[in-house]
């Protein structure tokens, strides 16, 4: 990589304190005994004591060559072998600083240049992205919940598949019956015998509305789980279809924490299904 401009006080403070949650004062240690740097800092905070390495190499160099160099030694893949997620969420708070700087540091642990970022609007929607969209539609934490790895990653198939299985485990758990797809849906489900309820049941109307929502919860199923477990993942639509199959998710989590569990007598209890789970 060229030469790197010197970075300015308040980048290299943020770096520093984004690297210094990233490791140990040992990974410190033994990234300084790499490079035969004595360190001089007299400070015992491990952000401090980056921001001191990070302001005399630049000092010394005229360039950020060395903090690159660093972030590229300290959050290098090998380090984080068996922790992907920490991995993702490392870099996607790097990120949030270094495209200030027109830099990204990518999945394979290198860094590219990219058109700089100019506001903190333009940061927030090219490193949040997918995950803005799902803060800005209030997603349900269900959602997260069984899929939050993937969505780390940028992986929509993925994370739609594993938010979908999420939610029949979730009924799974509220009802106490061990069956999936359509069958637990109509088990747990049933206007005769039902385990759980979205409302009384008492008039047309809200017997039309449980089963409605029951068919939804179907449809997810039938519509949304059984073709991304059989269909190639080349076939994805992508980003769009991700976020508006999630937020329909999100609204069924949401009916569920309304839910009221009938035990077997038929008495319904007066606890909702957040509190079940």
């Amino acid at each position: 990589m060229r030469n790197v401009p010197p970075f300015d006080m308040g980048t290299i403070e943020s770096l520093a304190k984004v690297l210094g949650e990233a490791g140990s004062g040992t990974d410190i240690n033994r990234f300084f005994q790499s490079k035969g740097i004595v360190d001089s800092s007299d400070e015992s905070t491990k952000w401090r004591r980056l921001a001191w390495f990070f302001l005399t190499s630049q000092s010394t160099t005229k360039s950020a060559n060395q903090i690159i160099d660093f972030i590229q030694s300290f959050l290098s893949l090998s380090r984080f072998v068996g922790k992907q997620n920490e991995f993702e969420q490392r870099r996607c708070e790097l990120n949030q600083i270094m495209v200030l700087q027109g830099l990204e540091y990518g999945r394979d642990g290198l860094f590219r240049y990219v058109q700089q970022a100019k506001t903190l609007s333009e940061v927030e929607a090219r490193v949040m992205g997918f995950r803005k969209i799902l803060v800005t539609r209030n997603t349900h934490p269900e959602i997260l919940k069984y899929c939050r790895p993937e969505l780390m990653q940028d992986n929509y198939f993925h994370a739609v598949f594993e938010a979908c299985k999420g939610l029949f485990q979730r009924i799974r758990d509220l009802s106490g019956i061990e069956a999936d797809g359509a069958n637990l849906i109509d088990r747990v489900f049933s206007i005769e015998k039902p385990f759980l309820v979205f409302n009384t049941l008492r008039t047309e109307t809200e017997q039309s509305e449980h089963k409605g929502l029951a068919m939804l919860m179907k449809g997810c199923s039938a519509a949304i789980r059984n073709p991304l477990a059989h269909g190639p993942k080349i076939l994805w639509q992508g980003e769009t279809d991700a976020a508006d199959y999630l937020s329909m998710i999100s609204m069924l989590h949401r009916k569920l924490d309304q839910c009221v569990k009938v035990p077997q007598s038929g008495k319904l209890e007066e606890t909702k299904g957040t509190n079940l789970s």
